[in-house]
């Protein structure tokens, strides 16, 4: 018996030597560095900040819909000709939007804004720059009924549907007076200290509200812009990689642990850390960085997080899901 309370004891003692430092403390980032080469971690966050509001984050809910998409698939010899490296601002110039950082605030809308963001793209894309469209946040966000819980979680694929059966109006940043519906929560200080508010994590879903803001000289229902049809891409790195080379930026989900809350450069592979959420973003490239395949995404943070609001994830793997919930669509022009 005494052999067997000592051993008990040993145990706790490993489980708690073994015990991971809070996830937003120097401790942590130092932890990650020491034990990984292929990226950095480093101070997005302050050590403070509500973590109901980093959690809340992670606004994809689970995807059981896209299995019931049209997978889209492309020709072998579209694949075999495919750069190593490819970054759609490149091929795109006169694509504005492909440089911008949005930020979701202290909402859990990450799934409306990787749908929006990609959607706004390809309206560009498709018209090879000579058509632009700022699909607004705000209108799919607080109107979409089907796409799940607002703020509290919503569902890629069903924004996706919505705009394709229902149309979203135009709409930019908070405070920018741009387009129909501009998004209307403020950003808050969920990065190094700052002069915006504090984040809390208990942000509201704004009401729809179905009118234009004032002074924008379009009615709303003629400022609708539709998607002609949407799908997924399930076939892997190679059809993923067709897709953006050919059409553009696409939405993608994968479970966010909290080491990444700490990246600032090279291309993140988990490390240490929790799961937190599902969590949706616009994945935009692809390349090579000293020997490691990696994505190129740009996150909803806002620009002061990460790699100037960018990160890079491994590529080919999987990793952390990020190549299984893609999905697309064709703009209406």
């Amino acid at each position: 018996m005494a052999l067997f309370r000592a051993t008990c004891v040993a145990l706790l003692c490993a489980l708690a030597a073994a015990e991971l430092p809070h996830p937003l403390s120097d401790e942590f980032i130092n932890l990650i560095n020491t034990k990984q080469t292929t990226w950095k971690a480093g101070r997005n966050f302050p050590v403070d900040t509500n973590f109901n509001h980093i959690k809340k984050l992670m606004g994809a809910l689970k995807d059981d819909f896209l299995v019931k998409l049209t997978d889209k698939r492309h020709d072998a010899d579209v694949i075999a000709n495919l750069p190593e490296n490819f970054d759609p601002r490149d091929k795109w110039p006169n694509c504005p939007t492909l440089n911008e950082i949005r930020d979701q605030g202290s909402c859990g809308s990450c799934w409306a804004f990787g749908a929006v963001e990609a959607m706004t793209d390809r309206v560009c894309t498709y018209s090879n720059g000579t058509q632009h469209f700022h699909f607004s946040a705000e209108d799919l966000l607080s109107c979409c009924p089907i796409c799940g819980l607002g703020c509290n979680g919503g569902i890629p694929t069903l924004a996706w549907e919505y705009w394709k059966h229902f149309g979203l109006v135009s709409g930019g940043s908070y405070n920018s007076s741009q387009g129909c519906r501009p998004y209307e929560i403020p950003p808050c200080e969920h990065h190094v200290p700052g002069n915006r508010i504090p984040c809390s994590g208990d942000t509201k879903t704004p009401k729809c509200l179905k009118t234009c803001e004032k002074g924008y000289n379009v009615n709303y229902k003629k400022d609708k812009h539709y998607g002609k049809h949407m799908y997924s891409v399930r076939g892997g790195e190679d059809h993923i990689k067709a897709e953006l080379y050919l059409n553009g930026p696409v939405e993608g989900a994968f479970t966010v642990y909290a080491d990444l809350l700490l990246y600032k450069s090279g291309v993140y592979q988990h490390t240490q850390g929790d799961a937190l959420g599902g969590h949706a973003i616009k994945i935009m490239g692809w390349g090579v960085e000293k020997g490691t395949k990696y994505w190129l995404i740009a996150n909803s943070w806002n620009s002061d997080w990460g790699d100037n609001g960018y990160f890079k994830i491994l590529r080919g793997e999987d990793h952390c899901g990020i190549e299984s919930s893609i999905v697309a669509g064709e703009p209406t022009l």
